[in-house]
């Protein structure tokens, strides 16, 4: 797993809806209740797999136009890292893809 650098100020103010995102993404890829999905938890536990790694990514890539390698998800392997990962990348999660 990778360390990244602090946030900045930015980021970190989209970190949460995106950390939203990501969780119910996954909740419907896991067939979960997103309120069932810890953001510190790998997700590998929740029974992720590289299915839902791959459609995860193409919906990141769709979503925030970000083109990424599905290695994503396991070099960050929860939601808390994920989110970390999008915000450092500039993603600014639309008022229509909020929950």
């Amino acid at each position: 797993m990778h360390t990244s650098p602090p946030l900045p100020a930015p980021a970190r103010h989209a970190l949460v809806p995106l950390q939203q995102w990501v969780t119910a993404r996954i909740a419907v890829y896991l067939d979960r209740l997103p309120e069932t999905i810890d953001p510190h938890v790998p997700l590998a536990e929740y029974g992720m797999d590289s299915v839902c790694a791959l459609s995860l990514c193409g919906d990141i890539e769709d979503v925030f136009g970000l083109p990424l390698d599905p290695q994503l998800a396991w070099d960050h392997p929860t939601v808390a890292a994920l989110a970390g990962q999008l915000a450092l990348h500039g993603a600014v999660l639309a008022p229509e893809h909020r929950r």
